[in-house]
């Protein structure tokens, strides 16, 4: 992509607003009886998970930001599916995720050049005590909503109970740990905990603040395309329901010259337009009808790209680094429904999956195959021998863990690369023999007869490619899995209720995964609709690693507990694991150009800006 014309303007003038020490927040400490009445033992414009937050106190940008970017023009950006909701905050429809952040705004701004770190945004300011028993957020005076009102207190403790109460699964269950929620006056909110938690402050720095006067709460859970009343830099303009929405700049947005904002939100006009399959996402791309995309077909990307105007140099095409896990890409077995409630099945099928045949053949090699759900950083079991921290972790559940895992030496299985592996053939069919599964006249059947058949379901066409491809292969075992396509509302509708036999997931982590575990993978996820626990995991193994990595004080400890929570995951076998790209897979149009420094989650579409005269 294009690079900045300009260089990063020289640092300002500290801002007296943001003049206090940047301070790590320490832990260990016990609870207090009076939670409420514990005074802060570190106050500060910023916060960290561990260690201190790495800007100093006059930074001007976000180093991954162009703080001399123009302004203007319009970015017109790509979704496959549909949407019937503009609220992003319910279970219930399919909406727009652009929504959060570009509409409605945080507390606080997350920084994507670090693990998990936060700078002021509506807040200009939080406090805790040592053991991070509360935290208390005081709101920047000069913070409004789009129609010109203060945000205030009161915003914030509705919105916090709004979606305690009726938001999705993952605020429900982190908003729940909260005992007490009050205004200290009208700009300063006090959130007490029922128990110390490291990562608490932050997750409450993240909530989105909606405004009390425009909300009904009765009738927040129901789908709707009236637009949220937001904070953010970006108002809902043009809509075409379910085919096309606009986002237009706020030209009187409250916070356009914070530093978490230099530099951002470039663009006049965010137009997102939706296509029901790839190939007609693709085709208006080439066209120009879109400004940019990022690729995830490893085909198109190596030979899709021939066309006049990426030969003439109007359309480039990027491999951007990432510096954060490899996303876990998995076909998720439902383990709530026979037969994959077997962990032998599981691990039959897990067998059956010929990743190099298939990498070949449809992806020309360019995929890695993945193991961990940590893969590429320190947080991954793989490579590592379990330690003596991880053991203590583990020990009361002795038989959780593989002995390959422990070891660290897994790996999925490896085949021939012919599609007609024999030898993981035999292991996979031992495998269902032990669990009750025969082959009888070449299909696989039970002991009642009842034959071997599921359903995958899937809601684009490459991921029918890959699920078709899959089947052929299960084939072979006698094995009977009919691939459903279906639109991408009945898809979210199916998923988050749990409704399907298997499905693709990608599961995206952080460099400072934490209380999210629990929603993605916790015993307590498993029946409450809407979680991520696609898989219905109860895994008592797993529960003791998250609660661990909640709870660890020091950096060894936080690995180990990281490593522990990949060890029971990879032997619990929930999914087919599947592949990663190499990095971000970009392709743009050279009217569109982005800053040369990328983050550590690569290039973001709020960095970029449009080429003057382009």
């Amino acid at each position: 992509m294009g690079r900045s014309t300009g260089r990063k303007s020289t640092q300002t003038k500290a801002i007296g607003a943001l003049a206090a020490l940047w301070l790590a927040f320490g832990g260990g400490a016990a609870a207090q009886q009076n939670q409420s009445a514990v005074s802060p033992a570190f106050a500060g414009p910023a916060i960290a998970m561990r260690g201190a937050p790495r800007l100093p106190a006059d930074f001007t940008a976000l180093p991954y930001a162009n703080p001399d970017a123009p302004k203007g023009g319009r970015l017109t950006l790509s979704q496959l599916g549909t949407f019937d909701s503009l609220n992003p905050f319910i279970v219930k429809g399919s909406a727009p995720a652009i929504m959060r952040s570009y509409v409605v705004e945080p507390l606080m701004a997350r920084s994507f050049d670090e693990p998990f770190t936060l700078y002021p945004l509506l807040a200009q300011s939080l406090a805790t005590d040592a053991a991070r028993s509360f935290v208390e957020f005081t709101l920047n005076p000069r913070a409004r909503f789009s129609n010109g009102t203060p945000v205030t207190a009161d915003d914030v403790l509705f919105s916090f109970a709004l979606l305690r109460d009726k938001g999705r699964p993952n605020h429900r269950l982190y908003y729940g740990k909260v005992v007490k929620a009050e205004a200290r006056d009208g700009r300063t909110v006090r959130f007490t905990f029922a128990e110390p938690d490291r990562e608490l402050p932050l997750i409450m720095g993240l909530m989105p603040v909606l405004a009390r006067a425009s909300l009904d709460p009765a009738r927040f859970e129901e789908t709707s395309l009236t637009p949220l009343l937001g904070s953010g830099p970006y108002t809902v303009g043009a809509m075409e329901a379910g085919a096309a929405l606009t986002l237009v700049r706020d030209p009187n947005y409250w916070g356009r010259d914070l530093p978490v904002n230099r530099g951002l939100y470039n663009f006049d006009e965010l137009r997102f337009v939706y296509f029901r399959d790839a190939n007609s996402e693709f085709e208006a791309f080439k066209k120009g009808l879109i400004d940019a995309r990022f690729e995830s077909d490893p085909a198109r990307w190596e030979t899709g790209y021939d066309f006049p105007a990426a030969r003439a140099g109007e359309v480039v095409k990027e491999l951007i680094p990432t510096g954060t896990p490899k996303p876990y890409s998995a076909l998720v077995f439902n383990t709530r429904r026979p037969p994959f409630a077997d962990i032998r099945v599981r691990r039959a099928l897990i067998e059956l999956f010929d990743f190099e045949w298939l990498d070949r053949s449809f992806y020309h090699g360019l995929y890695r195959r993945t193991a961990s759900f940590f893969q590429g950083s320190e947080l991954s079991a793989l490579g590592h021998a379990v330690d003596a921290r991880e053991r203590a972790i583990l020990a009361p559940f002795p038989d959780a863990v593989v002995p390959d895992v422990l070891a660290g030496t897994y790996a999925p299985p490896v085949s021939d690369g012919t599609g007609r592996d024999r030898e993981r053939l035999r292991a996979a069919l031992a495998l269902l023999g032990d669990a009750g599964w025969h082959l009888r006249q070449g299909a696989l059947a039970n002991a009642e007869g009842a034959p071997f058949a599921f359903e995958i379901m899937v809601a684009t066409r490459d991921q029918e490619r890959l699920a078709l491809a899959y089947a052929a292969q299960l084939k072979r075992a006698g094995i009977t899995a009919r691939v459903r396509f279906v639109d991408a509302v009945q898809f979210d509708a199916r998923r988050n209720a749990y409704d399907f036999d298997m499905v693709p997931f990608i599961w995206a982590q952080s460099l400072s995964p934490g209380n999210e575990q629990a929603f993605y993978f916790g015993s307590a996820a498993a029946d409450t609709p809407g979680t991520r626990n696609y898989m219905g995991a109860r895994n008592p193994a797993v529960d003791a690693a998250i609660a661990a990595l909640i709870a660890a004080g020091d950096a060894d400890d936080y690995v180990a507990a990281a490593r522990a929570l990949d060890r029971a995951l990879i032997s619990g076998a929930y999914g087919v694991p599947l592949f990663h790209t190499p990095g971000q897979w970009l392709a743009h149009w050279t009217r569109i150009a982005r800053p040369e420094r990328v983050s550590l989650y690569g290039s973001l579409p709020e960095t970029w800006w449009r080429v003057p005269g382009r």
